[in-house]
């Protein structure tokens, strides 16, 4: 007879169980059989369910009733206040005469198990610049460069070696701080010669809507902390900031302007070429900036933001 001691009965098995001892008569040793189980676990769920029904059949809690020897609430409170004190497990156990295990528990219970549960998490702090152009963002995103649709979409994988190596283009972005308006080009590379180029026509871009640019922040790039990049934006009387290592946020804007432009450009449809992705970036930077409500600026459009119409681009440029 094949008896599995530890056999997982369900409820409804339980039930079962119990109804052909109690119901049926059968003797205990065919219903174990029959379920797979001792004798004695046919036993304890029959008297489970003579005393308490069906509910006496779901699954109870494993915790014991009664612990022999609780930690006193006092030797609690101690192991917080240390804690407090930015005291580690095992200096607060070795304090406070008890376990390391018992440490744990009690700074779990409380939530103190990191330190920075110690104080609140620093507000985020947001900024704004109020005029056009006194702040331009800029930032670079890395995308694969491809021949055809790729095997995730398509499913078929024949050949798909073939289109390796084909390379990488790299997306140069600039946000305006205040107005969101935004400008990209492909590179060839992130080195200093293409963010100097890039640097320039953005500039020359957001003079063109009568905006001009007065500083820049970057993250710490190689290509952004070349001389080439310091004496191209002192020639352009522009202000280079960096961010401070190791916080994207500072940068903010960018980051999420690059989030926003992959999820509605590059892997939004499926393209047959990384030439054709390239190609639709103008039209869906046109919508970004002239069509796209924008959630940071109280759902107005960029170009709004910038307080421009199609009449005034016109004059301007007349």
């Amino acid at each position: 007879m094949n008896i599995h001691k530890n056999a997982r009965l369900t409820p409804l098995g339980r039930a079962e169980l119990a109804r052909r001892v109690l119901e049926g008569g059968e003797p205990v040793a065919k219903v174990a059989c029959d379920f797979h189980v001792c004798s004695k676990t046919v036993c304890k769920w029959v008297e489970r369910r003579r005393e308490a029904g069906l509910e006496g059949l779901s699954d109870r809690s494993s915790r014991p009733r009664r612990l022999r020897r609780p930690t006193p609430q006092a030797r609690i409170d101690d192991i917080i206040a240390l804690r407090r004190q930015r005291f580690t497990g095992k200096h607060i156990a070795r304090v406070a005469g008890v376990s390391a295990a018992t440490v744990s528990r009690v700074l779990k219970r409380a939530g103190l198990s990191r330190l920075r549960d110690l104080e609140p998490a620093e507000p985020v702090k947001r900024y704004e610049r109020q005029n056009p152009g006194e702040m331009i963002h800029i930032d670079i995103k890395k995308l694969g460069r491809f021949e055809r649709v790729g095997h995730r979409i398509t499913g078929d994988r024949t050949g798909q070696s073939k289109s390796r190596g084909v390379g990488w283009e790299f997306v140069h972005v600039c946000v305006d701080d205040a107005s969101r308006v935004a400008f990209t080009q492909i590179k060839p590379d992130e080195k200093a010669v293409s963010a100097i180029d890039f640097l320039k026509a953005a500039v020359a871009y957001y003079k063109s809507l009568g905006v001009t640019v007065a500083r820049v922040m970057t993250d710490n790039g190689s290509c952004y902390v070349s001389r080439d990049f310091a004496k191209a934006c002192k020639r352009l009387r522009l202000k280079h900031i960096r961010t401070k290592p190791y916080t994207p946020k500072t940068n903010g804007k960018a980051e999420r302007f690059i989030q926003t432009a992959l999820r509605e450009w590059a892997y939004a449809t499926a393209f047959a070429s990384s030439d054709q992705r390239a190609e639709e970036l103008p039209v869906w930077m046109h919508r970004c900036n002239w069509h796209r409500p924008h959630g940071g600026i109280k759902c107005q459009t960029p170009i709004n933001r910038l307080g421009l119409t199609r009449d005034n681009l016109l004059r301007l440029h007349s």
